[in-house]
């Protein structure tokens, strides 16, 4: 028989919430493998002073951190064979236009294939005339007022560029205003006071963010133009979580988020603890002592929504996170009455990181790609539509399942998180909780079960990066996971840069009963979306199908589908 970590048992007793204590201070991480790192300062316009200090700043990072850095402003470089010796590609306080168009296009496919890119600063004030450009770097300056001290707020605690950083960051630059906000394209790491300083004029003002584009990762700061900030300690540690992230070897979540409301970010109101031991609340962080326990929401239960919380692992450690807990005294009312989502990578399949404990296992290939080693922040999406969970790590889906079991019904219950014992290190960060429209169910495009012709494709705009793709005439995908019984809408994001068509949307099979049917328009781009939407006649009874119709070639892409009533 195979080798179970046996859980660790606290008998249960009466225990209160210790606040204001110090947690200890995570492991060190292990070094990064050795890789290299491109700093680009070409500049075609304003050229900043602090270029030489920014370039010497990023060398010393590669000293201490085990990256190479090739520092140039001759845009020659920028070749496919020269560009794939790199794991970043760092735009310098870059000005105006600085690549021609054939160095242009080898950037993009350096990029779109995996490759990573940091901006700072003036990189933001760089080529307004290179659509993809724009959308790499997720918003184009338009106008900043003179360098003065501001607050910076931090929303972002868990991505490596600012999970260093105390939710107020008070610092001197000089603060961009941007042309359009990013907020609806990529995660905003943090963002600025308007009211701490003079000349703001964006009212939302993000600052630093990050998102993916195609099989790349982008992070882009507004921070850097004076020499100043690169001997600022918090600033340089902000910069080499970008490139660590930008290199792919720090993992984070940075699809767009907005609409979730804070049910933890320093405040416990509305939190109660079942069980022994509990959660210091220090520095809006909550690190686990004692147990067996859970600490759970008692302020209100959750049906179909989005859970998303940040939690890093001191070491070879066990927790978890509870959906459908019952209102209870008992932390085993979690387990037993509800699920828990793991948190323990060391552990068998079916009760480590990302498994639904004892029940079903992670994609454990997805979730080691995806998850970041003890000391470091991780970031969980759970997601609850239905009975149907799906586990998203660092905006990763590693598990899928649903519950069949009436006793253990997600549709009632509570969210908990767990302090498994004495030894069992773990914190929590910014949990927060986006309910879903009663009635309606959410899915990828790409989680189709069943298929004819169609196929995964990559697109950064869409919703984790993928799509339900390659759409011919005559395609057609299944999706097991949805039921038609009763629907009586549909709607999805789509995509097109090809000749459009219908979405027939079918019941039972790909040739089962027509609910309805939609027009996809050309959207002007495969990375232009927009939202397509019908109403069905609420005959369905068998699982949803949709059925593809059109002209020639290339139809149309499916990035999310939904379907209410039922």
């Amino acid at each position: 028989m195979p080798f179970v970590k046996a859980r660790r048992l606290v008998a249960v007793a009466a225990a209160a919430l210790l606040a204001g204590s110090l947690a200890p201070a995570p492991p060190a991480l292990a070094a990064d493998p050795a890789y290299q790192v491109l700093v680009f300062s070409k500049t075609a316009g304003f050229r900043h002073d602090s270029i030489a200090v920014g370039t010497q700043a990023v060398r010393d990072l590669g000293a201490a951190n085990n990256f190479t850095v090739t520092a140039t402003e001759d845009a020659a470089a920028f070749t496919t064979t020269n560009l794939a010796r790199f794991k970043a590609v760092v735009f310098l306080n870059t000005t105006g236009d600085v690549l021609d168009a054939t160095q242009q296009s080898a950037f993009e496919a350096y990029v779109n294939g995996g490759g990573g890119f940091v901006g700072i600063h003036s990189a933001a004030d760089t080529e307004y005339n290179w659509p993809w450009y724009g959308q790499l770097v997720g918003a184009w300056f338009a106008s900043h007022p003179a360098i003065q001290q501001a607050t910076v707020r931090v929303e972002n605690r868990a991505h490596p560029a600012t999970a260093h950083l105390p939710r107020s960051w008070t610092r001197t630059d000089e603060w961009y205003n941007y042309r359009t906000n990013p907020r609806s394209s990529a995660r905003v790491l943090a963002s600025l006071d308007e009211g701490s300083y003079s000349g703001g004029t964006m009212g939302d003002h993000p600052i630093a963010w990050c998102r993916t584009q195609s099989s790349g990762r982008a992070f882009y700061t507004g921070g850097g133009h004076t020499q100043a900030s690169y001997s600022d300690a918090a600033f340089r540690a902000h910069l080499l979580g970008g490139i660590r992230y930008a290199a792919g070897w720090a993992k984070a979540d940075c699809r767009p988020e907005t609409g979730y409301t804070t049910l933890y970010d320093g405040s416990t109101t509305g939190w109660s603890q079942a069980g022994p031991g509990g959660f210091t609340n220090t520095d809006a962080t909550l690190s686990s002592f004692g147990g067996l326990g859970t600490y759970w929401y008692s302020a209100k239960e959750f049906r179909s929504y989005s859970l998303k919380l940040d939690w890093r692992l001191a070491g070879d450690d066990n927790s978890g996170v509870h959906i459908g807990y019952p209102a209870s005294s008992s932390p085993w009312s979690g387990t037993r009455d509800g699920y828990e989502i793991q948190l323990d990578a060391t552990d068998v399949p079916e009760r480590t990181t990302g498994a639904v404990y004892a029940i079903k296992a992670p994609d454990v290939a997805a979730r080691d790609a995806a998850l970041n080693p003890p000391g470091s922040w991780n970031t969980y999406e759970i997601l609850v539509q239905g009975e149907r969970v799906q586990v998203f790590l660092n905006g990763v889906r590693v598990n899928d399942f649903t519950n069949t079991d009436p006793a253990r019904s997600l549709q009632q219950g509570y969210i908990g998180i767990q302090n498994h014992g004495t030894g069992d290190d773990v914190s929590f960060r910014n949990i927060r909780v986006k309910e879903l429209t009663t009635g309606s169910v959410t899915v990828e495009g790409e989680s189709y079960t069943s298929s004819s012709g169609v196929q995964i494709a990559n697109h950064a705009p869409a919703s984790g990066g993928r799509t339900l793709g390659y759409i011919n005439n005559g395609d057609w995908a299944g999706y097991s996971q949805v039921s038609t019984a009763g629907r009586t809408g549909f709607s999805a994001r789509i995509s097109s840069g090809g000749a459009g068509g219908t979405i027939q949307i079918r019941s039972g099979s790909s040739t089962g009963t027509l609910l309805g049917s939609v027009t996809v328009p050309n959207t002007g781009g495969w990375e232009t979306f927009q939202t397509v939407s019908t109403t069905l006649n609420g005959t369905g009874t068998g699982p949803l199908h949709l059925v593809f119709t059109g002209g020639s070639g290339s139809l149309f892409d499916v990035d999310t589908l939904t379907v209410s009533g039922g």
